[in-house]
């Protein structure tokens, strides 16, 4: 086994694969689409762990991102939007394709850990990273180690219920998890489109050029979206009291967000000061596999 680090972000359309040489830096990367099927989906991972490790002479270690959680309880995958992966043993049939052992960790787990790392949260002793994309998920880094909890749910932001509702907020959407009111179903990047939108919308990046052409529709729309954002990292802030929060996934590329948080958050948090700072990822959608790769330490 060499010092090399191979991480593997498993998502519901692509699976990408990258390599951490020694350094810390990026010695392949590649990437295919998600198989539909579970079987298939295994084996097309332990084929780019082959592949790779075959081009660069070199074998590593292996971990990986998932949309969902190992249960502790019972070894089963549970949670995961991608529905394929939800009651499999995915780590052990990846370690039994591979012949070695393989780590598994939640992708937003995987984020938080990379951005902590050598990202935007490098130097802060504790980080929050927040995924903000087709979902909405955290994960939480003290001091340079992950904390995914007993239950392997700390983070989970996303489905909590939306602090202080008002008007129509209640009595909250419907979410996949069955419950309602979740903040996934207010801040995540489709629940944003069908606000501004209506149900069939689903894309939400074209919202901040449409407010800065001056469509009232979407103003309002981002607006309530900043709005009820602050909402949710208020909470955090409150229970956590994190050093600094750091957003992916594609929401995060709204640039007034790092504008409107700041100002929006005291006015719900419970301290007479709040300044923790609310920054852009630096790895962007790679931060992760780099993660991912980063669930073993350099041996």
């Amino acid at each position: 086994m060499t010092h090399h680090r191979i991480g593997i972000d498993l998502g519901g359309s692509k699976i990408e694969i990258a390599v951490l040489a020694p350094d810390g830096g990026e010695a392949w990367r590649q990437r295919a689409a998600t198989p539909s099927g579970y079987q298939d989906t295994v084996a097309t991972i332990a084929e780019l762990v082959r592949g790779c490790e075959s081009r660069l002479g070199t074998s590593g270690s292996v971990g990986i991102g998932i949309p969902g959680v190992i249960s502790p309880a019972t070894g089963l995958v549970k949670n995961a939007n991608s529905i394929a992966l939800n009651g499999h043993r995915f780590d052990h049939d990846v370690s039994q394709a591979l012949g070695r052992e393989v780590r598994v960790e939640n992708d937003a787990n995987c984020f938080a850990l990379s951005e902590a790392a050598d990202g935007a949260g490098a130097g802060f002793g504790v980080v929050f990273g927040v995924i903000l994309g087709t979902g909405c998920g955290g994960g939480i880094v003290v001091d340079g180690r992950l904390q995914p909890g007993p239950h392997r749910v700390a983070g989970e932001w996303g489905h909590t219920p939306l602090p202080w509702p008002r008007g129509p907020e209640v009595p909250g959407n419907l979410c996949w998890c069955g419950k309602y009111g979740c903040l996934e179903t207010y801040v995540a990047g489709p629940a944003l489109a069908r606000d501004c939108d209506g149900p069939g919308a689903h894309d939400a990046s074209p919202l901040p050029d449409r407010a800065a052409a001056g469509e009232p529709q979407a103003t309002a729309a981002i607006a309530r979206h900043a709005d009820r954002l602050a909402r949710g990292l208020a909470v955090v802030i409150n229970l956590l009291d994190p050093d600094v929060i750091v957003l992916g996934g594609g929401l995060s590329n709204m640039d007034h967000l790092y504008a409107e948080l700041p100002r929006l958050i005291p006015g719900h948090a419970f301290s007479d000061v709040i300044a923790t700072p609310i920054l852009r990822n630096r790895h962007g959608d790679s931060s992760g596999v780099r993660g991912a790769a980063r669930l073993w330490p350099v041996a």
